[in-house]
């Protein structure tokens, strides 16, 4: 039942941080000038973008992260929660796999390396929180790696 309402929590958190991060981000339609720059999925489907008509839903996400980055990094942050809990329940009992699951996450900590120079707020703040969820990643899997390895030579000893 706690998993659960983790789960539940987490989810709510992100859906509405989702539509939040939706609505923030469509200021989009009003700023031309920021299309060139922000607008990647609306050049992807439709090529040219000549009026807001044009723009895509998702580049909303990408205009909020930018310029108003708190809903997208709630969206981000129980995204990474939802992952790791279920990693966690579906993997608990084999740790070895646990370790590499939770390893792949560091991936979070390239990305923030990745965005680290942008110039917007958004960068900056997606940059602190992509680092520092990578060390968060890395010092699970470190931590469940020393703790097999001090359990295989308890188990070592004992033979």
């Amino acid at each position: 039942m706690k998993y659960f309402t983790q789960f539940l929590i987490a989810t709510m958190v992100m859906v509405f941080s989702t539509f939040s991060a939706w609505y923030e981000g469509s200021a989009i339609r009003d700023n031309p000038w920021e299309w060139k720059y922000t607008a990647y999925f609306s050049k992807l489907l439709n090529g040219e973008i000549t009026s807001s008509a044009d723009l895509s839903q998702l580049d909303h996400f990408i205009y909020a992260a930018k310029f108003s980055p708190i809903y997208p990094s709630f969206i981000v942050l129980s995204l990474f929660y939802i992952l790791i809990l279920s990693g966690y329940l579906f993997l608990k009992s084999e740790m070895k796999r646990m370790r590499y699951f939770i390893f792949l996450c560091i991936i979070s900590f390239l990305i923030g390396v990745a965005v680290s120079d942008s110039p917007t707020i958004g960068g900056r703040y997606f940059s602190i929180i992509f680092t520092t969820l990578g060390i968060i990643h890395l010092a699970l899997a470190l931590s469940i790696y020393l703790k097999l390895k001090k359990k295989k030579g308890h188990i070592e000893n004992l033979v």
